[in-house]
């Protein structure tokens, strides 16, 4: 009796809820799921608030918001093609945070990579389509990358803050679409609403067998695995993080702070030129003004959600894009405003910014008592 108690008592010894050590190794990691959670889940019960003062029940909205997002086949199918270009989109943000940067440039540079890539294809009619659509690609990614490396070089050699003169270059982004679009580009058949012209049905980029999702969401989870390999796991990765710990380190022991700083702005622009491309090829089929969905701006927000973390934007990102997906609902069924699901990013938003404080704040989880 006595042997199996100190067994028992060994046992209760070691489980990892009691372990000191345990919460000490893995109490970040908790952290980076926990906060997170919880400012959803207060922004959420806030939004309730709201909407039962508009004379609705927050229960319903929950359901509806539920039941538009992931209630069926259909729902899921929605939430998963809004959630592609906010994958690339939140990337634009999550890499040059590696290095201590804050860009919130992506919405400008998914216009400016839809308008190339719109311009390559537009350049290439009656070519292979294979051809047509990897000069899509290409057009669309240097396009975006171009434009956020253009923050990063007034950062680097003129000293302008790269959150600044992002946000700016979204508005110079903006100008440049409708200019062209209403100008050398439009199509003289668009009269009602300004357009270029289509690219053409056979180069439009096609759905995933079996579902009514494009290939675009292939696009960003690519994306983002490759970025989590990128930044965690080699060398270039490595001096990044290096370099957004502590610059003058990382210039101390030799690392190429400026080349770092280019790079990783061409990257993350890139991928939110890419989210651009595949506007175009996958949905719109030609840039128009609907381009300018918030997709860049929504993509902060995840970024933020998913602690910078390329594999964690994943999952962040199809919540967001379900969160999106279910505005159509909620006005029919409750009658608010679509653009409820925009205060709702809000509130969310701020709910994630004052979370901020709390990381290595709380004491349980470094294993204190």
């Amino acid at each position: 009796m006595t042997s199996e108690v100190a067994e028992s008592a060994e046992a209760v010894g070691v489980a990892p809820a009691a372990d000191a050590g345990f919460l000490q190794r893995y109490g970040a990691t908790i952290e980076y799921i926990l906060i997170p959670g919880a400012a959803l889940l207060g922004a959420l019960a806030v939004f309730g608030v709201f909407v039962a003062l508009y004379g609705k029940n927050p229960l319903d909205l929950y359901f509806y918001m539920y039941y538009g997002a992931f209630g069926t086949w259909f729902s899921w199918q929605n939430t998963l093609t809004r959630a592609a270009p906010l994958i690339l989109t939140a990337l634009c943000t999550a890499l040059p945070a590696q290095l201590g940067m804050v860009i919130i440039g992506g919405e400008g540079a998914l216009l400016i990579g839809a308008l190339s890539a719109t311009a390559a294809a537009l350049a290439l009619q009656g070519a292979s389509p294979i051809i047509v659509q990897i000069a899509m690609v290409i057009a669309g990614v240097a396009g975006g990358g171009l434009w956020i490396t253009l923050s990063g070089s007034l950062r680097q050699y003129r000293g302008v803050n790269e959150t600044i003169s992002s946000l700016l270059l979204v508005y110079i982004a903006l100008a440049i679409l409708n200019h062209l679009v209403e100008g050398a580009m439009r199509d003289p058949a668009s009269l009602n609403k300004p357009s270029t012209r289509e690219i053409g049905a056979v180069n439009m980029i096609g759905t995933i067998p079996g579902t009514d999702v494009h290939w675009g969401l292939a696009f960003g989870l690519a994306a983002a695995v490759a970025a989590y390999v990128l930044i965690y796991h080699t060398t270039f990765g490595f001096a990044a993080r290096v370099a957004g710990g502590n610059i003058r380190a990382a210039k101390i022991v030799g690392l190429s702070v400026g080349r770092l700083i280019l790079a990783i702005c061409f990257l993350a622009g890139g991928c939110a030129g890419l989210a651009g491309m595949i506007e175009v090829a996958a949905v719109q089929g030609r840039t128009n003004a609907n381009l300018a969905a918030g997709y860049g701006f929504t993509g902060i927000l995840v970024a933020f959600l998913a602690r910078q973390n390329p594999l964690a934007i994943i999952p962040v990102a199809i919540l967001l894009g379900g969160i999106s997906a279910s505005g159509g609902l909620l006005q029919r069924r409750l009658g608010l405003p679509d653009a409820s699901v925009m205060v709702l990013q809000g509130i969310i938003f701020v709910f994630v910014l004052a979370s901020d404080a709390l990381y290595g704040r709380i004491g349980f989880l470094k294993g204190k008592s």
